[in-house]
């Protein structure tokens, strides 16, 4: 069984057991986060919302808070002098999927 979900402006397949990384949520450590946006479901047979399933959620515990990796922006142009160097962290929700309810 697997659903499709929506959270952070992105979609993620996921099925039960499985640990993904997530858009930054704000919850702690251990708490329980419900995704209500479930596009699509599979059990057998599958079910597309439109645009999202009625009555279906996928419940999930929350493992960690943290950043990514480093990505690094270099702004450069030719022959003027000019050449920027930026660096940014983008925050994420490590979650495990616990349950999937159609």
């Amino acid at each position: 069984m697997y659903a499709i979900i929506a959270t952070g402006g992105k979609q993620y397949k996921v099925s039960e057991g499985d640990i993904i990384k997530v858009e930054k949520l704000g919850a702690e450590a251990g708490e329980t986060v419900v995704f209500d946006q479930v596009l699509a479901v599979n059990n057998g047979e599958l079910k597309v919302g439109a645009p999202t399933v009625d009555s279906a959620k996928v419940t999930a515990t929350v493992v960690e808070e943290g950043r990514n990796r480093k990505v690094i922006v270099y702004k450069y142009k030719r022959k003027t002098g000019y050449h920027k160097k930026n660096g940014h962290r983008q925050a994420f929700t490590k979650v495990k999927i616990e349950s999937i309810t159609a």
